[in-house]
């Protein structure tokens, strides 16, 4: 109820807002349907059109689309691009289906826009691009390409309020596409597919318009479709008010259409041989045969492109940086109704974390005069957040003119004042205030973060331990320091990069090679040692089926091609693309054939060799999946020897010559590589716990929606853990910011398909702030999880070192703080007791009135879950787990009731408690499966 008000509020004063927006598209609508008689008059293009690699085998589509549409337009080639002023002077820029920009491309494309450059996209735009690309092209955009729908759907208008929209029929029709997924803040969706839920399909604001399918492809859509939507978005931006159809002069940018591409000026509507057009020879497949016979010959890969790894030059670093912000500073950009829910609702959540971890700590402290009083700063180091600033930026924005906060109470008033008035400064156009605002609330808040006193519970506290670093520490006395520094800082789980593009870190009697960057040196040996010192876990962490690594080919100063040393010998072993590439176009990487039977059998014994020969804690299977395909594009992959033989034995039909325009068999064929995948995880499973029963298995996986997953990269995670093949899934939950890491983490956190599997969300370290950084695991803890895994070791620096061992660092005790995946009863137990502490402060202290007959009640069924999980860990039993489930379902039952009126105060903090005790009945569901039982 609380939300809808806030809804309905913010509806209210953005009103006149709203009425400008709708303008804008009923100027779009009533130039539906030809571009206007200026446009086509006028001696000079508008529109720019690029041409990538990517669709340069849908070319001849999209320019005889184009060449349809009357008016004039140039062709940009998209590898001619270094700078802003490449991109060219034309008013609105097209990029049709190109999945793959580099940091330097993108930031160029972002500052084309600032200059007044309009752009207009379709397809997965930027999917296969660096994380940090992919990032920028959201906020360029106003939103993402998120998944693939299944079979074709039906595009119809949004529910908007725009005159006359549903009545323009040109625009809708049947397409095969994707869902587009917009950002929180400033974009709105303007048609939406005929499925479940009504996702977008077209999305649009007030500098962009993004089309959720390929436009110019036959298999996606009619060319009089397509052709609309194009009109559609190129005469909104050439009739939009000033200042949005202005473009401002860019310095060095040519006015000719001359690229590589093409050397002249496309004319919209002029036909036949006047005009150079950039065609595509159809691209080559390979050749179909019958079943091959062990001897027969295996598609030879296509020369591959030298890709280089992001250097500083890219300024990868800066471009992240440069979208870690949503909200910039000084900006007069008006903040639509969507924006204006988002931001507050973000200032809210982040209100939150603050409150929980400053609980946490109260409730938890050794001593009561340790808790966080009203007249204690709650940390002692500023790390990434100015103390000075923070307090001028505070005087500024205080309702009090002069007053600085001084306290964690007042920082925390302060920051929901701000939060209250976000809508009323929105409403009053006052645009700019607003967004500084909103930053000094944020800046205040995450000054409030106790970072300087420990506030962890038992929990999974892993990172990856990459191959740089080892390579980095060249001796175990090296490795110590890298070790000492881990255990200092709380760390309990080590994923060690053991097998990475083919090669063991360790000499091994199986693998052809040894990393050539190890010399004389069992790092692997070393390092289990080291980590049972520190009473820390050690899991080899293996790259599964991808077998060899172009850069790491370059660092190794080894020709790029080369598909690593397990493929060199075996090149049958390999897997291929649709165009007969071992490495598929824009990626870096070459995989095996999991159909292929030696293949599995090789990496099986590698595995045994691995947890036979070494006392290693766990396994982690990673690349445990195919390379990213994009079928509708025609990018499909895994046209290896074995798997085609198999195909064509099962069903009579060699892969490579069926589509996705079969749905039938092209079903059979993405079941039949999901399966090579699934079946392999479980003979993993089996195999190895035959050898040690007590082996953790995780995997590293992607947290794409399952359809699509499964779709693009034959990756369903979820029956591995129905089955109970895995202990831990560590999906990559990567972001720049919390808001999107718990976007990312949220739906799989609330899944209700992983059985007993206990589920660690991975955070990425490179280019977040430590404070960020904190901010991510404080949500991490108020979510149903248990745990986390940093990415990665080499990106650990002091001040992040100095906050871990503040607020998780190792505790001196006559008792070892219990691993969850370890021992899942111990965890509950204490985690638990954690639970009961928080209550009884918060009751002490007033902070949650209920009447002195419900808070005896409360404090009664509390104590008895108390009972049943102690008595559960002391001496774990059959009769003793049922009693504790029994006594939990019964106690959540009943605290849904208790904390009905604390719900509608503070909402954040009674989700967080419950989070938590839905992490306690994940623990005992664990426990059941893997811990023995009298």
């Amino acid at each position: 109820m609380k939300n809808q008000e806030k809804r309905k509020d913010v509806r209210l004063k953005n009103k006149e807002t709203k009425k400008i927006f709708i303008l804008g598209f009923e100027i779009l609508l009533l130039n539906l349907f030809s571009i206007l008689p200026v446009t086509a008059a006028t001696e000079e293009p508008v529109l720019s059109v690029v041409h990538s690699e990517e669709n340069a085998n849908q070319w001849t589509g999209i320019s005889d689309r184009l060449q349809t549409m009357g008016g004039k337009y140039c062709v940009v080639s998209l590898s001619n691009i270094r700078s802003m002023a490449d991109w060219g002077d034309r008013r609105i820029l097209f990029l049709p289906n190109v999945e793959t920009l580099t940091p330097t491309q993108v930031i160029a494309l972002e500052e084309w826009m600032s200059k007044g450059g309009r752009l207009i996209a379709s397809g997965p735009v930027g999917s296969l691009s660096a994380p940090g690309v992919r990032q920028l092209l959201r906020s360029l955009l106003g939103g993402y390409w998120g998944f693939s729908l299944s079979d074709t759907q039906e595009i119809k208008p949004a529910k908007t309020k725009i005159p006359g929209w549903a009545n323009e029929t040109a625009l809708f029709g049947k397409v095969r596409g994707g869902v587009v997924i917009p950002n929180d803040m400033g974009a709105q969706s303007i048609a939406i597919w005929n499925s479940k839920d009504n996702p977008a399909a077209v999305i649009t604001t007030e500098r962009s318009t993004f089309l959720g399918w390929r436009w110019g492809t036959d298999t996606a859509s009619t060319a009089e479709l397509d052709s609309a939507w194009l009109k559609a978005a190129v005469n909104y931006y050439l009739t939009a008010p000033a200042p949005s159809n202005r473009m401002k002069k860019i310095e060095g940018a040519s006015s000719s259409c001359s690229t590589t591409v093409a050397t002249t000026v496309g004319n919209l509507g002029t036909r036949g041989g006047e005009v150079p057009r950039v065609t595509a020879s159809p691209p080559p497949r390979i050749t179909p045969s019958p079943t091959p016979p062990k001897t027969a010959t295996v598609p030879q890969p296509r020369p591959l492109p030298i890709v280089k790894p992001p250097s500083s030059q890219e300024a990868i670093d800066q471009l992240e940086e440069a979208v870690r912000l949503d909200v910039v500073p000084n900006s007069n950009e008006p903040i639509n109704e969507n924006e204006a829910i988002a931001l507050q609702q973000e200032l809210e959540n982040l209100i939150g974390r603050v409150e929980s971890a400053q609980l946490a700590v109260s409730a938890n402290a050794v001593n009561p005069s340790e808790a966080i009083s009203d007249n204690k700063q709650s940390s002692g180091y500023a790390l990434t957040v100015d103390v000075e600033s923070v307090k001028q930026e505070t005087q500024l924005a205080s309702s009090r003119p002069g007053a600085l906060i001084k306290t964690k109470e007042q920082a925390l008033a302060q920051a929901k004042v701000i939060a209250k008035n976000l809508s009323n400064l929105i409403a009053q156009k006052n645009y700019a205030l607003a967004r500084q605002q909103w930053l000094v609330a944020k800046r205040i808040l995450w000054q409030q973060f106790p970072v300087d006193q420990r506030l962890a519970q038992p929990e999974i506290r892993a990172v990856w331990l990459d191959r740089g670093t080892i390579v980095r520490a060249g001796s175990k006395a090296g490795l110590a320091k890298v070790f000492d520094r881990l255990a200092e800082t709380g760390i309990n789980t080590v994923f060690f990069e053991t097998v990475n593009a083919g090669y063991t870190i360790y000499p091994s009697q199986v693998a052809k090679e040894q990393n050539p960057l190890i010399h004389g040196w069992d790092p692997l040996a070393d390092a289990v040692t080291l980590a049972h010192e520190r009473d820390m876990e050690l899991h080899a962490w293996v790259w599964t089926f991808a077998a060899g690594n172009q850069r790491h080919n370059e660092i190794i100063n080894v020709n790029p091609d080369y598909p690593g040393p397990v493929l060199a010998a075996h090149p049958d072993w390999a897997n291929y693309d649709n165009l007969g590439n071992m490495i598929p176009v824009g990626q870096t990487k070459p995989f095996f054939d999991p159909a292929n039977p030696e293949v599995r059998q090789y990496l099986l014994k590698l595995y045994k060799e691995i947890v036979t020969q070494y006392d290693v804690d766990g396994l982690q299977l990673d690349y445990i999946r195919y390379p990213f395909q994009d079928p509708l594009a025609g990018r499909t992959y895994g046209y290896g020897k074995a798997a085609r033989a198999q195909f064509q034995q099962l069903t009579g039909v060699d892969p490579v010559n069926i589509s996705p325009s079969q749905p039938e068999l092209w079903q059979k064929w993405t079941a039949f590589r999901t399966e090579q995948v699934d079946s392999f995880v479980a003979q993993v499973s089996k195999e190895l716990r035959q050898k040690r029963a007590n082996l953790i298995l995780s995997v590293a996986v992607f947290p794409l929606p399952q359809i699509e997953r499964i779709e693009k990269i034959q990756q369903n995670w979820e029956i591995w853990a129905r089955r109970g093949d895995i202990d831990l899934i560590v999906p990559m939950t990567y972001a720049l910011d919390t808001s999107r890491f718990q976007r990312l983490a949220q739906p799989w956190i609330a899944s209700k398909q992983l059985g007993a599997t206990l589920l660690v969300p991975g955070i990425r370290l490179l280019s977040l702030p430590t404070i960020g950084t904190f901010d991510q695991l404080q949500l991490v803890r108020d979510l149903p999880v248990s745990g986390y895994a940093l990415f990665a070791a080499e990106n650990f620096n002091n001040e992040l070192e100095k906050l871990f061992i503040s607020t998780q660092g190792r505790v001196q005790s006559r008792t070892r703080e219990p691993i969850p995946h370890r021992q899942p009863f111990q965890t509950a137990a204490i985690r638990y007791s954690a639970l009961q502490r928080e209550w009884k402060f918060v009751l002490q202290n007033d902070q949650m009135p209920m009447p002195a007959k419900t808070i005896s009640d409360f404090n009664n069924q509390a104590e008895v879950l108390r009972i049943a999980l102690n008595q559960l860990s002391t001496a774990p039993s059959s009769s003793k787990l049922l009693v504790a489930k029994a006594s939990l379902t019964r106690f959540q039952s009943q605290f849904r009731v208790l904390m009905k009126q604390e719900l509608k105060s503070n909402s954040y903090q009674v989700k967080v408690w419950e989070n938590r005790l839905a992490t306690i009945e994940r623990l005992l569901r664990y426990g059941e499966r893997r811990v023995p039982l009298r």
